[in-house]
């Protein structure tokens, strides 16, 4: 198990790098640098100033020595300018002596994420406060989706094809084909709404981000729970129907075991294997993929925090946004394997 950890961790080093490689590449493209300087100067910037900006942040380098400059494990950047030096390891214009007192590397290594040229601020602590927020509703919304589509799922899969199975299986394919976004405005239109009447949330998420309940949370937090819940449910039934025909479920009847007891001490374990991967899928899902609904009801996370550094063309914060998000998904992959030797002990490691 040791080295499996070991070995899987050196391949998770090497995809993130293989990644965030990519990213970096694509986002220091020519075109999207112009754009960032005439955000920074002036749209009628000429294209001798454009190049100016550029090479006096340090834009212009061979793509491998600013990746590796970002990493941190190449010196920044210096150029000396008309009233002083620059560089990637000092803000602004400094002197010879302030030049000397800064750090030689400064990368994502030595924790500097950079600094984000939209909100004037750095990086590791925008990521930081907006990645909280988000782990607050990722919290609530697996608490409410995880028991929801269990129970679901294995009410479902306990009796193939009875009334119950039908009515749950159709309540699942509804949450999973509805999107978000028409999920969540019918719920806004129904219980937020002063023009139906109900009001039954007269909170807003955007106060939730500072003092969340009931009535400013829940309604975000329903509308990503039954959007990912539909298909573990539907996971889960399809497992919990599989097992429940196995010849070990057979020879426990045959035993006289209660139906309880197969359900739950020998069905519900074997059947949690192929969930349990659905579930650990939800997390980079959850993290990236609510966008819409922050968006949606103004609720200034992750997601929304995505969105704004995709368009305005903040390069520093929307590598950083991706290396958390590559972080996320291979370490949940990594959780996912080691999970199902516990779930299964047939499964072995070699």
């Amino acid at each position: 198990m040791g080295f499996f950890i070991l070995r899987r961790i050196g391949v998770m080093l090497l995809t993130a790098l293989c990644l965030t490689f990519v990213v970096f590449f694509m986002t220091n493209l020519y075109p999207n640098l112009e754009k960032l300087a005439k955000t920074q100067g002036n749209f009628r910037m000429s294209e001798g100033e454009v190049q100016s900006y550029l090479e006096r942040n340090g834009y212009l380098q061979p793509v491998f020595v600013k990746y590796a400059q970002w990493l941190g494990v190449r010196p920044g950047w210096t150029f000396e300018v008309d009233d002083g030096y620059r560089g990637r390891c000092v803000r602004g214009t400094v002197s010879a002596e302030d030049l000397e007192e800064a750090p030689t590397y400064c990368g994502i290594l030595q924790g500097n994420w950079g600094y984000s040229t939209v909100f004037k601020d750095e990086v590791g602590q925008i990521v930081s406060i907006r990645l909280g927020l988000t782990g607050k509703l990722m919290f609530w919304v697996l608490l409410l989706m995880i028991p929801m589509a269990l129970i679901v799922g294995v009410l479902a899969g306990m009796r193939e094809g009875s009334v119950t199975d039908r009515s749950l299986s159709t309540f699942s394919i509804a949450t999973t084909a509805t999107p978000e976004y028409v999920s969540g405005v019918i719920f806004i239109a129904i219980f937020a709404s002063s023009a139906v009447g109900l009001q039954w949330f007269k909170g807003t998420a955007t106060a939730a981000m500072e003092d969340a309940n009931f009535e400013n949370f829940f309604l975000p937090v329903l509308t990503i729970a039954l959007y990912g819940m539909g298909y573990i449910a539907r996971m889960t039934r399809a497992s919990m129907t599989e097992v429940m025909t196995a010849q070990f479920i057979r020879t426990a009847r045959l035993k006289g075991v209660t139906f309880s007891n197969i359900v739950l001490k020998h069905a519900l374990r074997n059947a949690l294997i192929a969930p349990f991967t659905v579930i650990m899928l939800q997390f980079p899902w959850l993290l990236n993929g609510v966008v819409i609904v922050e968006t949606l009801f103004n609720y200034k996370g992750f997601g929304w925090l995505l969105v704004q550094a995709a368009g305005n063309n903040d390069i520093e914060l929307l590598l950083a946004v991706s290396v958390v998000s590559v972080v996320v998904v291979l370490v949940t992959q990594l959780i996912s394997d080691i999970g199902y030797v516990f779930l299964n002990p047939r499964i072995r490691i070699s």
